[in-house]
């Protein structure tokens, strides 16, 4: 008798477990599936058998090869194309020339095949299905037997109201070769869907055999799992290579060269394999270890399954999960029931994988993060959602539909019920698409919404300062990545989200506690169309409109396709500008990103020399940031943009405080000393510097990547009336830009960027403290040592696994020394610290 073992499905429906092994190869006891089925086959002498390939198929010839190692003989067939179940079988037809057994290697089960043979031979079959009784026939084909255990029907996965028996097919077929002429070559046909439907028409011997036994499809990770535990409770008997150690009422299995230093934590079934190292006072029950794996003390396992590979350090807890080949765990780390972690993923220190977690291969949890949904397509979960006021994810990969209404529900209930927020989003179809399943989740929580639709962030900053909302939410593409989509959360006056508030929503969200909603009060949507007119008077009311009248500028400006195009040429127009628009109109999903805001820059430079104009400005997306070009196409810097300003606001004549961040050159505190100006340094993040902008004798906060906000007009970063006000403060000054730095001393500014890990930057800024005792040093963020006029500041970034190196000197050449320095420093201390 030969026996065709099925070894050729592509293993879907049991994923993540099937990333890197063909399914009938997933370790079952620290051996592959379909090695037990090869045992089965042994045990009843049958000892011939091909097996029919396709996905994946070098990983199973690879390990059985031609089948000597396990006392059989092994043909192998791979078709060239998915043929179905019994198309497959065709496909091995010139080994089949008598009486055959077909069973899938992905199966667990201790029939006696014997009985089965026996029952085929004594009725006289073509094809014999080998039957078997189950508690939920649905999932399954039952088959429908007359007196004589001749089939009269299938019914395919039935409804219950369809359902006249329990007994089901169990994929296990004893089979003549004549019937394999009903099979045509090369097409899909398949044993329950063409094959046996058509022998039942043909009146054919066809008959069940009704098996007693264990049996079980592993066809999903829950079947798998129960599986093992069917194992661990003693339900079937399976070979294990481990071998069987003489402790009384423990039933422990250990491979070759195992370490244990103490088993007296372990109880119930325990296989630990070779290889495998397990430290210290550990409490483990009825697991598998495989291969190679450390475990570390204080490590608890129940009903664990582990793969060869893999490391778990001490702490975690493991509840009834399964833990695929080279996972590394963190410490004190929690996986919560039924959890499935693939193989080559990081799991950091005091991580929780909530319960039914599903985390596809090569993924990185980051140390302390809460994984509350499966994780497939992005590479890294985050400890924290926000960054800063932002939440930032690819869109529909890491911002999914039903993460963000997720999101909505959590941030909805962290507001009182009733409550009014604003929402808007840019052009982009993915914002559009996301902020209406956000705005879901707000209304199921109880919240009413005032709906913007497509607008700049600064409009829907403006509406904030008045009376009407407790926050508000904005939609944008990334800038720095189109396939990514950030959201920026606000408070009731226009603020970035304060780090409370962005925990509070995600205290809400990694514990899903959310606040639903009864049917009759759930929130209600509305529109809001007058914020346009209500910014136009706010922003003309703060300018002198008679001087700009006078001056008659004309200036280009690339509006970047952004909604910002609806709303400045108009209030420019008033002004008495005359406006060369670029880019002009709203085209959903595009932006100027990357590579292609230079060559914006390079055509807007072009066209204002050509055009005789005053100025040029690139207006990024958000309407937040403006890049400017003089009148003679010069590209002005970042840095250069806040010495403009600062310097024109101070040769105005208006006295007051300007605030920068830590790293904005000191050019601007020589400035302010000689105009009786004060400067604010704050910490580099935006809600610091908004909040600075609160003060009343505040007249401007500047970045260094061209965002200011005019605290008369409104303390936020908005880049329409910041060309306005900058073209004002140069009237004012009676001159042209190009001459506007004249007299802004003459510094030389570098700044680079450091990978660093995360978990080395405290010991890094331990270094650079105990570096800088003998130096004057100030610590607003980050950490910044002086040497007279020069500095050098060495800042940790907050979202990125790196840190920035900024040296301001005197000439570039002093620069250059400072900043090398300093460069040599820490990549030094990384050195010692590693």
């Amino acid at each position: 008798m030969k026996a065709v073992i099925m070894a050729g499905g592509f293993g879907t429906r049991i994923q993540p477990l099937t990333s890197s092994l063909p399914k009938p190869m997933i370790p079952l006891f620290n051996r592959p599936i379909m090695l037990h089925i090869v045992e089965l086959l042994k045990k009843y002498d049958i000892t011939d058998l091909v097996m029919l390939l396709y996905h994946q198929p070098f990983v199973i010839k690879n390990f059985f090869r031609d089948g000597a190692d396990f006392g059989v003989k092994i043909s192998y067939v791979t078709p060239l194309q998915d043929l179905g179940t019994a198309g497959a079988v065709k496909a091995a037809e010139k080994y089949l020339d008598e009486p055959f057994l077909v069973i899938s290697g992905d199966l667990l089960t201790d029939f006696n095949l014997k009985k089965v043979l026996d029952f085929h031979t004594n009725n006289k079959a073509k094809a014999t299905i080998t039957l078997t009784s189950v508690k939920d026939p649905l999932q399954f084909g039952v088959v429908i037997t007359d007196k004589d255990k001749r089939i009269t029907q299938f019914l395919e996965k039935p409804g219950w109201g369809e359902v006249i028996s329990d007994t089901i097919n169990t994929g296990i077929y004893v089979l003549e070769p004549e019937i394999l002429s009903y099979i045509p070559e090369g097409e899909n046909f398949d044993f329950s869907q063409d094959l046996f439907p058509l022998m039942l028409k043909k009146e054919d011997a066809l008959f069940g055999c009704q098996a007693k036994g264990y049996w079980r499809d592993v066809g999903n990770t829950d079947s798998y799992r129960e599986a093992c535990h069917d194992i661990f409770k003693g339900r079937i008997a399976l070979q294990v290579d481990e071998a069987k150690q003489d402790v009384t009422g423990k039933n422990l299995r250990f491979g070759a060269v195992v370490k244990l230093e103490n088993a007296a934590g372990l109880e119930g079934t325990v296989v630990i394999g070779d290889n495998t190292q397990v430290l210290g006072d550990v409490q483990i029950k009825d697991s598998v270890i495989g291969r190679n794996c450390t475990i570390e003390r204080g490590v608890k396992l129940n009903r664990c399954i582990i793969w060869d590979n893999s490391y778990v350090k001490k702490g975690t807890k493991i509840t009834d999960s399964v833990i695929c080949a080279n996972v590394r765990i963190g410490q004190g780390a929690l996986l919560e029931e039924g959890v499935i972690v693939a193989d080559n993923t990081s799991i950091g220190d005091e991580a929780v994988i909530k319960a039914d977690v599903k985390i596809w291969p090569k993924k990185e949890i980051e140390a302390g993060a809460t994984v509350t949904s499966n994780m497939i397509w992005g590479e890294k979960w985050k400890k924290a959602l926000f960054e800063g006021a932002i939440i930032k994810g690819l869109s529909n990969v890491e911002l999914t539909p039903e993460f963000v209404a997720k999101l909505g529900c959590a941030y909805g209930t962290s507001l009182p019920k009733g409550s009014f927020v604003l929402a808007g989003r840019d052009s982009n179809p993915s914002s559009r698409m996301l902020k209406r399943c956000f705005v879901g989740g707000l209304l199921s929580a109880g919240i009413n919404v005032r709906d913007m639709k497509m607008t700049s962030l600064p409009l829907l900053r403006y509406k904030l300062k008045t009376f009407g909302e407790v926050g508000g939410v904005h939609f944008r593409q990334a800038e720095d990545d189109p396939a990514a989509l950030e959201i920026i959360f606000l408070d009731g006056d226009g603020l970035d989200f304060s780090s409370n508030m962005g925990k509070n929503v995600e205290r809400t969200f990694f514990k899903e506690n959310f606040r639903r909603a009864h049917h009759t009060e759930p929130g209600v949507l509305v529109d809001i169309n007058n914020v346009g007119e209500f910014y136009r008077e706010g922003f003309l009311r703060a300018l002198d409109r008679e001087l700009l009248k006078k001056s008659g500028y004309t200036v280009v400006v690339d509006f970047s396709f952004s909604p910002a195009s609806q709303t400045l040429p108009q209030l420019l127009n008033e002004l008495g500008f005359t406006v060369i628009a670029l880019n002009a109109y709203v085209d959903e999903g595009r932006g100027v990103p990357g590579k292609e805001k230079d060559v914006a820059l390079s055509q807007l430079a072009k066209i204002v020399t050509s055009l005789g104009a005053q100025a040029g400005f690139w207006l990024n997306p958000s309407a937040e940031a403006i890049t400017l070009v003089d009148e003679t196409g010069t590209i002005y810097s970042g840095v250069e943009l806040l010495s403009l300003m600062s310097a024109l606001l101070m040769k105005a004549g208006r006295k007051g405080t300007i605030a920068v961040p830590v790293q904005a050159p000191s050019i601007i505190e020589q400035m302010a000393a000689q105009n009786r100006f004060q400067v604010n340094r704050t910490k580099n993040t935006d809600r610091a510097m908004l909040e600075a902008a609160s003060s009343s004798e505040m007249a401007l906060v500047g970045t260094i990547d061209g965002r200011f906000a005019f605290p008369r007009f409104q303390a936020a970063f908005d880049g329409m009336f910041a060309i306005a006000r900058l073209m004002e403060l140069v009237a004012a000054a009676d001159i042209p830009l190009s001459k506007g730095l004249a007299s802004v001393p003459v510094r030389a500014y570098h700044q680079k960027c450091i990978p660093c890990a995360w978990e080395m930057k405290g010991g890094l800024m331990r270094k650079m403290s105990e570096d800088s005792l003998e130096r004057e040093a100030s610590f607003i963020d980050g950490i910044k040592v002086h040497f007279g006029e020069e500095w050098a500041l060495v800042l940790p970034d907050q979202y990125l696994p790196c840190v920035h190196i900024v040296a301001e000197a005197r000439d570039q050449k002093s620069a250059q020394r400072l900043m090398t320095e300093y460069q040599k420093k820490v990549e030094g201390w990384k050195k010692e610290l590693t």
